[in-house]
């Protein structure tokens, strides 16, 4: 079996492997670069980073081929964590939260909800290993001298069953500690990386992507950050493009299981061998998305909570209407008020005009938009558990839809 790790800090490093050849590489492109238009001014690196003090790590898990064998593989996971004031910060931040549709899990929100803050790193992962990250985040406080007498970290899932062998339980504390402990600022790895590695969205291979957006209030500017772990919509249904339905006009949904000579662990799609057209139920999962959302201005939870809703209108510009099965759930948090929330104490903090939030509300929808289809133009085509592979949003077809729109 190909043995490797890829842990992506702000710029992957790879350690002691090689990527097997059809295995997913992050090759850089953005949704920009294939020409499809969006909305709004970016920041200077268009990813959650560009929020002054926010850090991402990553760990992807990459091992085998060919048959499922419960336990050793084909491995296609990860983990992605999010540090809202940095990986050396032991202070909380402002949130809110928000599930759109709730076939999903996204721990420690009762307690978000109830005081209003975030404290530790935010982390994604896969369905099953939200125990283990979770029971990971809490180490990773105790042993950074967090100060309260218990921890209810923020840890969400999506799930990666089609690729990864997501029984196996492949994902550690050890891998989860190291996407903290190597998280940096700067540019951050986008497709299928860390927990996305395995995932699937909008009918192509999907995985991890950023945007953001600056926008005014008054005399003040402010950035705000989103980052996806993008795994709804396997089929593609109604799937938009820079306001422009697509469905009808790339190779949505086409995945398929490679050798037909493995038996597929699943009947969700058929093989690629049209010889051998075994039955399909086409009762796929209907996936999930988590989308993290991180801003420099100076909100209190209540408004990070309104502004948590927000995402939701991003999917539906690109056509989805949040299926029955699908896991949408959402997270805001404010970077705001360093050194000012003392929930011992009487505090002075900056407070955020409500009658400005619009300002706020646009920009969340539009970076995190833009995340999405990140998330889709930088992953490569993958093959997985028992041969299924998922096949990359192909790039020339893009460009050259979005070449005729603008001729």
């Amino acid at each position: 079996m190909n043995n490797c790790i890829w842990r992506s800090v702000s710029l992957p490093v790879l350690l002691g492997c090689f990527l097997a050849a059809n295995s997913a590489t992050a090759d850089g492109t953005r949704a920009r670069d294939l020409g499809i238009p969006f909305v709004g001014q970016p920041g200077r690196l268009n990813a959650i980073t560009d929020v002054a003090g926010v850090e991402v790590g990553q760990v992807t898990l990459i091992d085998g081929d060919g048959r499922l064998i419960v336990g050793q593989g084909p491995v296609r996971t990860g983990v992605t964590v999010v540090h809202p004031r940095g990986k050396e910060s032991t202070e909380g931040v402002f949130a809110g939260w928000f599930t759109l549709n709730a076939s999903g899990e996204m721990t420690g929100t009762t307690w978000l909800q109830e005081r209003g803050l975030i404290e530790g790193p935010i982390a994604i992962t896969n369905t099953h290993s939200v125990g283990v990250v979770r029971d990971a985040a809490v180490e990773w406080m105790v042993r950074k001298g967090w100060t309260a007498d218990w921890h209810a970290p923020v840890v969400a899932e999506t799930y990666d069953g089609g690729l990864n062998d997501i029984n196996g339980f492949h994902v550690t504390p050890a891998h989860a500690l190291e996407a903290m402990g190597t998280a940096g600022p700067g540019p951050v790895e986008e497709g299928a990386v860390g927990g996305g590695t395995g995932m699937v969205c909008n009918g192509f291979k999907g995985g991890i992507g950023t945007a953001s957006r600056r926008f005014e209030v008054g005399d003040r500017e402010y950035v705000l950050g989103a980052l996806v772990q993008c795994n709804y919509n396997w089929d593609g249904d109604d799937l938009r493009l820079g306001g422009r339905i697509v469905e009808q006009l790339l190779p949505v949904g086409e995945h398929c299981f490679t050798d037909n000579a493995i038996e597929r662990h699943n009947d969700w799609y058929p093989y690629c061998d049209s010889r051998r057209q075994a039955t399909s139920s086409r009762a796929t999962r209907d996936g999930s998305i988590i989308v993290i959302i991180a801003t420099d201005a100076p909100l209190l939870p209540h408004q990070l909570a309104r502004v948590a809703k927000r995402p939701s209108l991003a999917l539906g510009r690109l056509g989805a209407v949040s299926t029955a099965g699908s896991g949408d759930i959402f997270v805001a948090f404010s970077t705001a008020n360093p050194g000012r929330i003392d929930e011992s104490d009487f505090s002075d903090v900056s407070v955020y005009p409500n009658n400005a939030l619009t300002a706020v509300f646009t920009a969340t929808v539009h970076a995190t938009e833009e995340a999405i289809v990140n998330a889709m133009a930088a992953a490569d085509t993958m093959t997985g558990a028992a041969g299924f592979r998922v096949r990359e949003m192909p790039e020339d077809e893009v460009r050259a839809l979005f070449r005729e729109a603008a001729d």
